[in-house]
């Protein structure tokens, strides 16, 4: 017996979408994949015309039934960009009252502990998406990931809280429910992409994942298998396209072309490389040539900006000392010849790598690349709300607290 879940990336230049079969002993094969184009109808991250995003929608999960002859019901999707905020918060409670003896730690007092933490007023026009717990403070002394059984007086929790803009949470749903699906659940993309991407131990060790879109880059900084800082960008690969189409007056497609056929963002590929790139005519224009050092010049500059914008976004919120795993980068941008060598030169540590979704099984390999992070962390990430015996996870969108509370459970798993 087996599930199914549908893992839904609503970008700003593509929706993607992947099917994995959860099996029985909660393994993960990917076993379809599909994108379609959603230009001009998605800003930065943000729906701007829910028909047309609904058809997107409904086209790329047509393709993912008829490749893989099942039928699906409802999916789970994440959402990134500008509308989303964070904070770290702590919580304190008692766990013995003054004058009685010492007891354990109970999963009820840790329930408590995060309740606490998660008292912050939340503005109305916010969705809680997370609530995730960091640490466990135990009557002084930090560091502790699993406190049930300890003995002690006091219980105090760090958690990292998540929100989305209430109103692209419900133009999400709008689009999937008109197209004829249900909304399982909406998290955050960046947090999806690390249960794809990273190993235990860079979770543990502090990394870095970067997730190079068309509209918007997202980030988010995991230490000690927690986020300790997400943030977002509000500019990508699109803004790099637009360079090419500026510069050298063609039409946009045709600067997205080049960018991915011929784009180099490091000067280094392509120092000694003389081969001509042919830009082709349109009009009254003929074709002419260019090369791509003369492309590299155009991109690295934008590509090379965008990575200092997220070192410094990260410096201004997260202790960088504390990191010594890896800096991980994913999405569409994340593919463009010579990232890795920029974000090396940017963050000065060669602990850069792409973020391959790791290898499951299913299809033959078409889903390990980066662009199809999310896609697959969002089916790792929900796979255990699946009930056995159920074809597709149907169980209704959360509402804003039921949301945190969900994110929560899931991350608790992880300690008790």
């Amino acid at each position: 017996m087996s599930n199914t879940v549908v893992g839904l990336d609503i970008g700003t230049c593509f929706v993607r979408g992947a099917i994995g079969r959860v099996n029985d002993d909660r393994s993960v094969e990917i076993i379809g994949v599909a994108k379609k184009a959603s230009s001009g109808f998605l800003r930065n991250g943000t729906i701007t015309n829910i028909e047309k995003t609904k058809q997107c929608i409904h086209d790329v999960i047509d393709e993912l039934e008829q490749n893989t002859g099942m039928e699906v019901h409802s999916c789970v999707t994440g959402i990134g960009g500008v509308q989303i905020e964070s904070s770290n918060s702590r919580g304190s409670v008692a766990i013995s009252s003054y004058g009685k003896a010492e007891r354990a730690i109970t999963p009820e007092d840790v329930k408590r502990v995060i309740d606490c933490a998660n008292s912050i007023k939340i503005p109305l026009d916010r969705n809680l998406l997370h609530v995730i717990p960091q640490q466990y403070i135990i009557d002084g002394t930090d560091g502790f990931q699993n406190p049930v059984d300890t003995i002690a007086y006091r219980l105090d929790a760090d958690v990292h809280i998540i929100t989305a803009s209430r109103t692209s949470v419900q133009n999400i749903k709008t689009c999937i429910e008109q197209a004829n699906y249900q909304l399982d659940e909406v998290m955050l993309k960046t947090l999806a992409c690390t249960e794809a991407v990273m190993v235990e131990d860079e979770k543990k060790l502090g990394s870095i994942l970067i997730d190079i879109g068309g509209g918007t880059t997202d980030v988010v900084v995991v230490l000690k298998d927690a986020p300790i800082c997400t943030c977002s960008i509000p500019i990508g690969g699109n803004l790099v396209t637009n360079d090419i189409a500026v510069v050298k007056g063609i039409p946009t497609p045709t600067a997205e072309k080049i960018k991915i056929e011929n784009g180099c963002c490091w000067p280094g590929i392509v120092e000694n490389d003389d081969a001509e790139v042919i830009i082709p005519g349109f009009g009254s224009r003929n074709s002419e040539l260019t090369s791509r050092v003369e492309l590299c010049e155009i991109i690295y500059p934008r590509m090379e900006e965008i990575f200092k914008m997220v070192k410094n976004e990260i410096i201004q919120k997260a202790s960088v000392s504390e990191l010594a795993g890896s800096i991980i980068l994913t999405g569409g941008g994340a593919q463009l010849n010579g990232a890795v060598e920029l974000a090396q030169s940017v963050f000065e540590t060669s602990s850069v790598r792409l973020g391959y979704p790791q290898s499951l099984g299913g299809i033959e390999e078409t889903y390990r690349i980066p662009e199809y992070a999310t896609c697959v962390g969002l089916i790792l990430a929900h796979k255990d709300h699946l009930n056995s015996g159920r074809k597709v996870h149907k169980s209704r969108p959360s509402d804003e607290k039921k949301s945190g509370d969900g994110a929560l459970q899931r991350f608790l798993k992880k300690f008790f």
